[in-house]
């Protein structure tokens, strides 16, 4: 019997390790070893000419550099501008993917491929066609200037409204999606009842409609607010380097600075920020179901 279970057992776990093997290994290449770099270089000094100063032995002080002023105030810059901007998406994707989930069910595709059309573009490509619109000379000082609203350009470029207005319509589709799929799955029996029982729209999108799609609503404002943190591209090219974000302080402190210890710990700071934040959110979408 023990023969035969090893046998049985043995061809079930070479095809699971066939199947894992591949993603697993990409995962410790891609991921562990990375971490387990980063995780080591912060216990380490700057080199004289940058880089890694193994001989200088062990410090602690790259984690004390964290209470600097500048770097804290790099860092609420970077919440309140992802903040922002997942209000933002949130205020249009809302609307948006419930106009989608109640259109006719061979129009839903059309308008689902119409709202990730955006993701078919290269990412700078849509990053620079904002520096074409926003612009002195650009298409929107243009066209205020021809209808009569501004005498003379403004300057929309290369201010934090630029680099909200970049990221938004950057990450909008990523909190469409979520919020059809929570959307589309409510019930609209639930919403007939609600009308019968004499609530109007509003207290039933309050009441009914919203606490049904709040999982979608806080997965797709994680979707929009965590790569808005760690964005670089978007800051550097739409703000000019006049709004650092995180992202941009982490890549300047290794390509720049070659500051790698503190390069490392502010990259695990942000890392250790982002796990709180997917455990709240996995807390949160949990409770309604408990309940």
């Amino acid at each position: 019997m023990v023969r035969r279970g090893r046998t049985a057992w043995g061809p079930r776990a070479r095809d699971r390790l066939v199947l894992i093997g591949p993603g697993l290994s990409c995962l410790v290449v891609l991921l562990l070893i990375p971490l387990a770099l980063l995780i080591g270089y912060t216990a380490f000094r700057r080199g004289r000419f940058g880089g890694i100063a193994y001989e200088s032995g062990v410090t602690g002080e790259n984690f004390a550099r964290l209470a600097d002023p500048v770097y804290a105030g790099v860092l609420t810059d970077s919440l309140r501008i992802a903040a922002v901007t997942t209000l933002l998406a949130l205020l249009l994707g809302y609307p948006t993917a419930h106009a989608i989930a109640r259109l006719p069910r061979r129009w839903r595709t059309v308008a689902l491929v119409l709202a990730v059309l955006p993701f078919w573009t290269s990412f700078l490509i849509r990053t620079y066609a904002w520096i074409v619109l926003l612009n002195s000379q650009g298409v929107v000082n243009t066209a205020l200037i021809r209808i009569g609203v501004i005498d003379r350009p403004l300057g929309f470029l290369y201010t934090e409204p630029a680099v909200v207005t970049g990221l938004f319509h950057t990450y909008l589709p990523l909190i469409v999606l979520p919020l059809y799929a929570a959307i589309e799955r409510v019930d609209p029996r639930l919403l007939e009842a609600s009308a019968d029982l004499g609530a109007g729209s509003a207290r039933t999108f309050l009441r009914v409609t919203l606490p049904l799609t709040l999982p979608g609503v806080l997965t797709g404002c994680v979707f929009v607010f965590v790569p808005s943190l760690g964005n670089f591209v978007v800051p550097e090219l739409l703000g000019g380097g006049r709004t650092v974000m995180v992202g941009n302080l982490i890549g300047d402190q290794f390509l720049t600075a070659r500051d790698w210890p503190f390069g490392s710990v502010l990259a695990l700071a942000l890392l250790a920020l982002l796990v709180l934040l997917f455990s709240a959110q996995a807390w949160a979408a949990r409770r309604p179901g408990g309940r």
